[in-house]
């Protein structure tokens, strides 16, 4: 087995994770801890940006983001059944990695300047924070479908690998 996956990085995903269900939890119960739950998730959001420049060669962005083409063609062979296995992030991962940060912080920013006064009782603000909630939701969904598929396809448990933060190694070895 390879290390593929550092503590923080573990450790933010399930936090930001464990954020955008307390977030869902605290909009009609507990709403004094929606406000709280939101920024936190910024921050972690934030942190994930940090550390993808000090984490380890899978934590940098750089390691697995693709270009549209190359995440087009991995797409079509998955779709297909014969997509390659790879030991970081997949060019789709790759791809809903950004889309939730970008929707975790669009949904922190829209809900930060309904708070101001500018903002206060803006439709307009409400009606983008629900559609980045609701964005949100439908990315989660997908995500857990895509560890679902990447799972089964490539005979690996990912839910586990991002407990413990391993994974075999590109050559199919379970070794260390």
């Amino acid at each position: 087995m390879t290390r593929v996956w550092d503590q923080p990085v573990r450790v933010l995903h399930w936090a930001l994770a464990a954020s955008v269900v307390a977030g869902w939890v605290t909009t009609e119960a507990f709403v004094h801890w929606h406000r709280p739950v939101g920024y936190a998730a910024l921050a972690i959001v934030v942190a994930r940006l940090i550390w993808s420049s000090f984490g380890n060669w899978h934590a940098r962005f750089g390691s697995f983001l693709r270009s549209p083409l190359a995440t087009w063609r991995y797409a079509s062979l998955a779709l297909r059944g014969c997509e390659p296995r790879y030991v970081g992030h997949n060019p789709l991962g790759a791809c809903m990695v950004v889309a939730l940060i970008v929707c975790v912080a669009a949904l922190a920013l829209t809900g930060w300047l309904y708070t101001t006064d500018r903002f206060w009782g803006s439709e307009t603000v409400e009606r983008f924070h629900l559609v980045f909630a609701w964005a949100i939701a439908g990315l989660a969904v997908l995500h857990v479908a895509g560890v679902v598929f990447a799972s089964v396809r490539h005979r690996e448990n990912l839910v586990a690998s991002m407990a413990h933060g391993r994974k075999r190694d590109a050559s199919g070895s379970d070794t260390d």
